[in-house]
């Protein structure tokens, strides 16, 4: 049976949930499952032991000395192993030209050998590479690395990022062109990359329904962040970074809705909540990061689920992972209608067209769920799991 071998870049820590390691954990059900972590740079261990970084500090005596860093996770027990690079250099700072080129080779041979060491390791014969968002390091292999098929995971429009942009786009392009097959998480995305592509898929995001449907099916206590906070609770999970979530929006609904609570969950990635006030206000909670377990009873006690989406050009490339996360726990969403993507959720979400919309439609969503809505929302993220999506990356590898 074939295996696969992900280099990604999210790494099998990352504070919230990865695209990569949701098809790795799958996958791990039926195939051996081979995972090479985005490596650190000189600078990121510098900064990550400063910062008492737990995992960086597990990792750095290998990986500091080029020794072999292989790690199993809990969650996923069977068929599945991990492995970090030795440290590269940073130098993402350098201008285009001969001299980033001539150092980012040598720190692609860095992860190259990694790669090498793990397939000699462990006998690794038959297998499919695909590089998850990571243009940088192994973009692709070379031939005599024997893959069956390598492949290009493409989640993000990858210029809209000053730092990924500066290197990013030309690698990514050329990751493309070598590809066997490049897959887009969003019709966007599909258009931005057919002129590089040799062979082109959409691949959209999906979720663990058997991790989100708990909140229809069991009865969580109330989370310690929501104790003496009554009426009703509004929520968002994921990355709260700079570029994607509208913290303006978020603070003119929260203030227009000052009996609810609006309960944030993910690693804040920008100074903007602070900036603006947002993190001050006192019906808004930033409840910090969770791994994908914890989630199920923070979801549960939310009414409203929300994308708070900015509309710009990165979002347009944007299907959200998060999106069948929330319809598979039975939530009502309201989302900004940022992408034609999400619009093809209209039948079963709230989409907002303007910022009025968007606070107007969190009451009309409380108001209007009921158990038949619950169930036509989870049926909508039936057609959207990991399991299927598995099932249209084998047929898509059958099809070469």
């Amino acid at each position: 049976m074939v295996d696969f071998l992900f280099f990604s870049l999210f790494r099998t820590d990352n504070p919230y949930s990865s695209i990569s390691l949701c098809m790795a954990r799958e996958l791990a059900k039926t195939h051996r499952v081979w995972y090479i972590n985005h490596p650190y740079s000189w600078k990121d261990a510098l900064k990550g032991w400063l910062a008492r970084d737990p995992a960086l500090r597990r990792r750095l005596p290998k990986i500091l000395f080029g020794r072999r860093c292989y790690e199993t996770l809990d969650s996923i027990p069977h068929n599945f192993l991990a492995a970090t690079p030795p440290l590269t250099l940073p130098i993402n700072w350098l201008p285009p030209g001969p001299v980033y080129d001539f150092f980012q080779r040598l720190n692609n041979r860095i992860v190259l050998r990694c790669i090498r060491r793990l397939l000699r390791d462990h006998a690794v014969g038959d297998y499919v590479f695909i590089n998850c968002y990571d243009p940088f390091f192994a973009g692709w292999l070379p031939p005599e690395f024997g893959a069956r098929c390598s492949m290009y995971h493409c989640i993000d429009d990858i210029t809209q990022n000053e730092y990924t942009a500066r290197h990013g786009a030309r690698l990514e392009n050329e990751a493309v062109a070598m590809a066997d097959l490049t897959l887009v998480t969003s019709t966007n995305l599909l258009r931005l990359k057919q002129a590089h592509a040799r062979r082109i898929r959409t691949y959209f995001n999906a979720a663990d329904n058997r991790v989100f449907e708990r909140v229809i099916h069991e009865s969580f206590p109330k989370p310690a962040e929501l104790e003496g906070r009554p009426g009703p609770v509004v929520g968002f999970i994921g990355n709260l970074d700079e570029l994607r979530i509208d913290y303006p929006l978020l603070r003119e609904t929260a203030l227009a809705h000052p009996e609810k609570t609006f309960l944030l969950v993910g690693p804040i990635n920008s100074p903007e909540p602070a900036a603006i006030g947002l993190d001050r206000l006192p019906n808004v909670i930033f409840a910090g990061p969770r791994v994908l377990h914890e989630l199920p009873p923070l979801l549960q006690h939310m009414d409203v689920a929300l994308i708070p989406f900015r509309c710009n050009t990165l979002t347009r490339s944007i299907y959200p992972l998060k999106i069948n996360e929330y319809l598979a726990a039975g939530k009502p969403v309201v989302s900004t209608a940022f992408s034609e993507d999400i619009r093809s959720f209209a039948p079963v979400i709230y989409l907002a067209e303007t910022a009025a919309d968007f606070s107007r439609l969190i009451d009309t969503a409380i108001r209007e769920n009921n158990p038949e809505r619950v169930r036509q929302r989870n049926a909508v993220a039936q057609e959207n799991t990991w399991e299927a999506r598995i099932r249209e990356l084998e047929g898509m590898m059958n099809d070469e």
